[in-house]
Formats: C-alpha cells, sequence, structure tokens
C-alpha cells in the first residue's frame, strides 16, 4: 500500500475512533450533567449544527488552502475538543463544546474525503469503501474501549485525553504522507466556490441522509437502547455499537467489489432493504443479544450508502472533489441536524424503541430511492 493511501486510511481510523470512544460513554456523560433524553438530543443537535455550518463552504476552504491542509486542521481540532467534556460546569458550555466539536468534524469529514477521491483518482479505480471500511474500523476499536474503560470505572476525562495523545501521534505521522494538494492548482479549476446542490447532487444527497441519519442515530443511541430497553449491563451496552461498526468494516472492505459486480443502484436497494430488516429485528426482540444481532445486520446494510455517495459526488462532472463533496455532505448531514432531536423528543414522548422506528422509516424511504435513481 503506498503511503499516501495508508495515511487517508488513518485519518478516516482517527475519526472513527475518537467519535465512537466518547459516544460509547455518553450514558455517563448523560448521567453527569443530568440530562433527560429530549436535553441529551438537543446537546448532540449542537455536534450537528456545527457540522452543518461547516460543510458547505469546506469546499471554499479546500480550494483556498488545500485538502491537506483543512484535513490537518480539523483532525487536530477534532481530538483536542474531546477530553474537556467532562469538565465543564454547566450544561450551556457542553452546547457550545459540542457545536465546535461538530465543526471540526465538518471539516474533516468533507477534507479526508477530497483527500480520498485524490488518492482514489491516482489508483483509477474504485476504492472509497476501503477508506470508510477504516472509519468503521476506528468505531469499533473506539467502542471497544469504551467498554473496557466502562467496564474498570475509568473516569471519562482520564479516557478521553489518553486516547486523544495516541490519535494526534498518528495524525503527526499522516501529516507526512498525506497528498500535497497545492491551493494555486485548484484555483484553475472551474466552479471551485460554493454552490448550491444540482438536482443529480440533491438526488444523491437524500440518500446520503437516509444513510447517515441511521448510522448516527446507531451511534448515539445504541447505549441507551442496550441499557434501557434492553436492560443490559453497563458493559455489554456498548457491545452492539461495536457490532454496528463490525459489520460496517466487513461490507466496507467488501464494498468496492459488491459495487462492480451489482451496480450502485441494485446495491442501494439491497442495503435499504437489509438495514430496515435489521432495525425491525432490534425493535420487534428489545433482547441484548438479538438487539446486537439485529444492530450488525443494519451495519451491514447501511455499509456501502454513504462510499458510493460520497465517490459519486467527488467524481461529479465540472466540479472539483471538495465542491461535490461539500454539497453531499451538507445534505446528508441533515440528518444529524435534525435525526437527535426528533429521537430524543420521542423517546421523550414515547420510548426509545418507538423513536427509533421513525429510523426504520426512512431506511424503507431509501429503499424507494434505490429503485428511483439513476446512478
Amino acid at each position: 500500500m503506498k503511503l499516501d493511501r495508508l495515511a487517508v486510511n488513518i485519518i478516516f481510523l482517527i475519526n472513527g475512533f475518537i467519535y465512537a470512544n466518547w459516544i460509547a460513554r455518553l450514558p455517563r456523560i448523560q448521567e453527569l450533567y443530568q440530562l433527560n433524553n429530549k436535553s441529551l438530543g438537543l446537546v448532540l443537535l449542537f455536534v450537528s449544527v456545527g457540522a452543518i455550518s461547516s460543510m458547505p463552504f469546506t469546499g471554499w476552504l479546500i480550494h483556498k488552502k488545500s485538502s491537506r491542509f483543512i484535513t490537518l486542521l480539523g483532525a487536530i481540532i477534532f481530538c483536542v475538543l474531546v477530553p474537556p467534556i467532562p469538565l465543564l460546569p454547566e450544561v450551556w458550555q457542553v452546547r457550545i463544546l459540542f457545536y465546535f466539536l461538530g465543526v471540526s468534524a465538518g471539516l474533516l469529514d468533507v477534507s479526508m474525503n477530497a483527500q480520498a477521491v485524490l488518492v482514489e483518482q491516482k489508483y483509477q479505480k474504485p476504492i472509497m469503501s476501503s477508506f470508510h471500511a477504516l472509519f468503521s474500523v476506528g468505531m469499533m476499536i473506539g467502542a471497544g474501549c469504551g467498554a473496557l474503560f466502562a467496564k474498570f470505572s475509568v473516569g471519562l476525562f482520564a479516557h478521553f485525553l489518553s486516547v486523544v495523545l495516541i490519535s494526534l501521534l498518528l495524525v503527526g505521522w499522516a501529516s507526512q504522507h498525506l497528498i500535497r494538494d497545492t491551493p494555486q492548482a485548484q484555483a484553475g479549476e472551474e466552479g471551485s466556490g460554493f454552490r448550491l446542490p444540482t438536482k443529480a447532487i440533491l438526488n444523491i444527497g437524500i440518500i446520503a441522509f437516509c444513510g447517515m441519519t441511521g448510522e448516527g442515530a446507531m451511534s448515539d443511541w445504541s447505549s441507551n437502547y442496550m441499557e434501557n430497553i434492553a436492560r443490559s449491563s453497563q458493559a455489554l451496552a456498548p457491545m452492539a455499537l461495536a457490532a454496528f461498526s463490525l459489520a460496517m468494516t466487513i461490507g466496507r472492505l467488501l464494498g468496492d467489489r459488491a459495487r462492480a459486480m451489482l451496480g450502485d443502484r441494485r446495491l442501494l436497494i439491497y442495503s435499504g432493504s437489509i438495514a430496515f430488516l435489521g432495525l425491525a429485528l432490534s425493535l420487534a426482540f428489545p433482547v441484548a443479544w438479538l438487539v446486537i444481532a439485529g444492530f450488525f445486520i443494519v451495519g451491514l446494510g447501511l455499509a456501502t450508502v454513504v462510499p458510493i455517495a460520497y465517490s459519486t459526488a467527488g467524481n461529479a462532472p465540472g466540479l472539483p472533489p471538495g465542491v461535490g463533496l461539500s454539497m453531499v455532505t451538507t445534505v446528508g448531514y441533515s440528518g444529524f441536524l435534525f435525526g437527535p432531536p426528533i429521537i430524543g423528543f420521542l423517546a421523550d414522548w414515547q420510548t426509545l424503541r418507538l423513536a427509533l422506528l421513525f429510523v426504520a422509516l426512512l431506511f424503507a424511504l431509501m429503499t424507494v430511492l434505490g429503485f428511483r435513481s439513476k446512478i
């Protein structure tokens, strides 16, 4: 494997690793700040608002500063904002911190995928799913770390600080091998600034919206669902997220081959159907091991949705990778914007079990859109 591909893989892995570590400890964060489901959903909303506010302009920033620079900037900020999460005295301060955590996540998500598109173009074959597989590997390892730290009752600050220090060392190595795309090279490309999504980009963005809402729901609410609905132990609760991440990893490692065999349209139809069936299993039978199995199936279903969307956007005719990606990620990440508060409100109004039915309906919608898609 060439060093530039390895460096981008490491950035994807770190992103998933850091994200899953703090997501896996959400029940403790919720307990620390005495948040009900609705309040927790609103806190998570600030992450989404931050990401949405930065994504539309990340393509422009990449044009001005290069995807390498924005990738490193986003990765460093994303890491250093995690350890202070349990140290703030007021909930409003947590919301502000989560907003800037979301801003850095938005910068990182678009720019690292722009780097991935550049590497994919060098290889001249589909490899986008393999990068997202490393994100899922990071999620899986991060969820496992979360379970381990929870089992031994390690404090949140010590937990977060230790994983961040390791991650920053890896970012330092990757910084030497990311593709050095220069602002001057991008400046000559037509349409490099901010644009509204085209009709074709909007369609793939809506599919990404459904998929990313599902990913966010599985990540944000899996531990809560395991503890509060499936009545699992605290140590077992993060295993649903670990199973989901493992399935995403397997699906994405095989995703490029599946795209070549089935085509993007057929694969999207299968993906939506599988995700719906997996979540239906978890909702119909809220027993810990069945929930873990159901979340694993959901992971298999969602594995290739975002890679297909990002690869399509990054290779859109007439648009530099960063600009097409910023359009699709903005639409797609709207799922992270609307998902947490909707699920939180529904969970407080009825139950978290009913709230996740909303996500199952989005999987059904994604399947329908797959039938209508022309990609």
